[in-house]
């Protein structure tokens, strides 16, 4: 059965509101959550940025069931990965048990703000995996001293440790993420319903394990008003990866997109209030081989009204359609 999740995206609503909102999609039955991690938003007209981890460990205390997941966490440029997995393992206690993290190479919307600049694709994978060995590590209870090529740990261990360590998902978008997500990941992590990406993944050892996909949507009972405000907030979502992990702010992305329209966007994200829109989009990343889709309403004071129909509408007839 395809579990539905909610997203608390950080760019479009502040923390108090962020938690509210994952305390209402535990309590109308969405399956998981997952969390973005960002300093900057894509656009300012989304408004917000917070930091992540303090929300999840709000959120784990306001929630008793719902799984918290980030969507992504780059474990190299702004967090080292040795911060990244003591970060991780306090979650997981503090949930007890219902955390998983969510790993990707990163954007340089993110992590320019250390300085140092912001390396070629390729560096920016052979320091997530990298990466990816220290946390597991460090979460195994092992005491690390690591000098690698990336990245340097002197005698770092884990003083709270969970009894389970938090699963590993790993984001990709080509060959290559893919590799090192069938390899060293619990579950993989990927923002389009491209079938190529977990079969490759499976071709990497992934098969069996867990994917996680994602997809913006923009509930309102007026249709235009949805496709507007979709335009205005998420019209940066249709760049792709190649040249989403490259820009380098919210000024980078209003230039990038000033030609796309409101009607480009329509066609990509489900906007008003059709609920067989909303299933059809959600069924081309079940048929693609998801097992979990996580939603991201657009519009951080627009969250509410989306709840409200997801409980009422759209949740009984997606797990009647999938």
């Amino acid at each position: 059965m395809v579990q539905i999740g909610y997203t608390m995206m950080t760019e479009q609503a502040g923390p108090r509101e962020l938690v509210e909102h994952v305390v209402a999609a535990e309590r109308i039955g969405f399956d998981f959550s997952v969390t973005s991690d960002h300093y900057f938003p894509w656009l300012e007209s989304q408004g917000h940025s917070s930091y992540a981890w303090s929300v999840l460990g709000a959120a784990a205390q306001a929630t008793s069931r719902i799984p918290l997941m980030t969507y992504v966490t780059c474990p190299t440029t702004r967090y080292h990965p040795a911060v990244v997995a003591q970060k991780a393992a306090t979650v997981q206690l503090l949930s007890e048990g219902r955390f998983r993290l969510g790993l990707g190479s990163g954007e340089n919307l993110n992590e320019h703000v250390v300085g140092g600049g912001w390396p070629a694709a390729s560096v920016r994978l052979d320091k997530l995996e990298e990466a990816v060995g220290i946390i597991r590590s460090l979460l195994s209870g092992l005491e690390v001293t690591h000098h690698g090529r990336h990245f340097e740990v002197t005698g770092a261990r884990l003083w709270d440790l969970p009894q389970t360590p938090p699963p590993i998902g790993v984001a990709v978008s080509g060959d290559r993420s893919c590799s090192i997500a069938g390899r060293l990941a619990d579950l993989v992590i990927a923002v389009e319903p491209e079938p190529s990406l977990l079969a490759a993944f499976d071709r990497y050892g992934g098969a069996g394990k867990p994917r996680v996909g994602q997809l913006p949507v923009c509930y309102d009972t007026d249709r235009d008003a949805a496709v507007a405000r979709a335009h205005d907030q998420f019209r940066w979502f249709g760049g792709g990866w190649k040249v989403n992990s490259e820009l380098p702010g919210p000024a980078g992305f209003a230039g990038a997109t000033r030609f796309v329209t409101p009607q480009d966007v329509a066609a990509s994200i489900p906007c008003g209030d059709d609920v067989d829109e909303f299933v059809t989009a959600v069924r081309k990343y079940a048929d693609a081989g998801f097992d979990e889709i996580a939603l991201v309403q657009v519009g951080g004071d627009h969250q509410t009204p989306f709840l409200d129909w997801s409980e009422k509408a759209l949740l009984p007839a997606l797990r009647e359609a999938l």
